[in-house]
């Protein structure tokens, strides 16, 4: 098959989620691609569905055997990757990947797959917003969240690297941008 992929990257906190979602129920031929992570499950996460949850001895046993297409030591400790595998099932199904990814994984991917990737930047409307989205999460203890703001600030830096920049400063729009490029990109 000669699928494409579709990389949505942002600091946590800037919608990349949510926009994936919408194009998942708008375009019947995009597939999510699960990620590994050696983290813990959150809340109502599905081991399989939101993520392949494994420990960290089975992550460095599939890195040692070359099993991703990418990896990355996202926080101290906790690992997250793509699975060649995964993109095999997505495309071997007839369908174009679509990935929800932190910032140096999504530029990984981009490297690698060159002109069948289009790489997207979700940009929030300020690191101000950003701390105020993550904050009233919830989902972490205060030296996670202080971690996720570090991390985020230098993230906004590579935004610049991707082939576009979406800015998610009213989400219906940002949705119904993604949309279109999306679209426009598989038709092409």
């Amino acid at each position: 098959m000669n699928g494409k992929l579709i990389i949505f990257s942002a600091p946590s906190g800037a919608g990349k989620t949510t926009i994936v979602h919408h194009l998942l129920k708008k375009i019947p031929n995009l597939s999510f691609s699960i990620s590994a992570t050696t983290r813990h499950q959150r809340g109502d996460e599905v081991n399989a569905k939101d993520y392949y949850f494994i420990s960290k001895e089975n992550f460095l046993h599939k890195i040692a055997q070359k099993e991703f297409v990418e990896f990355e030591e996202v926080y101290t400790g906790t690992f997250y990757g793509t699975l060649r595998s995964e993109i095999d099932r997505i495309w071997d199904d007839g369908k174009h990947v679509i990935f929800d990814i932190d910032v140096i994984g999504g530029l990984h991917l981009k490297k690698k797959f060159g002109d069948k990737a289009l790489a997207i930047f979700v940009q929030p409307p300020s690191l101000e917003v950003l701390i105020e989205r993550l904050t009233s999460r919830g989902t972490d203890l205060p030296e996670k969240l202080a971690e996720r703001i570090k991390k985020a600030d230098k993230e906004l830096l590579y935004a610049d690297q991707f082939d576009v920049i979406l800015r998610n400063y009213e989400l219906d729009t940002a949705c119904n941008e993604a949309e279109q490029l999306v679209t426009k990109f598989l038709s092409q």
